[in-house]
């Protein structure tokens, strides 16, 4: 299993970014798909998932900013971030859950300069 996030990039406060993480050797209509980030000197934290039912939530920090949708047919997930903040500044990884077997890509770096 592969999943190959890519995306990230420097962006002013107030911009847009979408990520995206294509899957290889994974469903990813039947798994659930996350994203997760990594802050300087911060804990890794979950901050989108959307499930096998495609029902989604988000950490609060994110609600109505980032949306995480997934193209069944191109078996990739999307992070399209929105109103972007400094504070947002993290790598950002995707992960995925799929027969109770956890799959975790390359972090993609966001920068968001104030």
């Amino acid at each position: 299993v592969q999943l190959q996030a890519s995306g990230g990039g420097l962006v002013q406060a107030g911009g847009s970014l979408r990520l995206s993480c294509a899957a290889s050797r994974l469903v990813v209509s039947i798994s659930n798909m996350s994203w997760y980030r990594q802050g300087p000197g911060k804990q890794r934290e979950l901050v989108a998932v959307i499930s096998s039912d495609a029902s989604t939530n988000y950490a609060d920090s994110v609600k109505g900013r980032f949306t995480i949708s997934r193209d069944n047919a191109k078996n990739t997930v999307y992070l399209q971030m929105n109103s972007l903040k400094p504070e947002d500044t993290a790598v950002y990884y995707c992960r995925a859950v799929q027969y109770a077997r956890v799959y975790w890509g390359q972090g993609t770096l966001v920068t968001v300069s104030s």
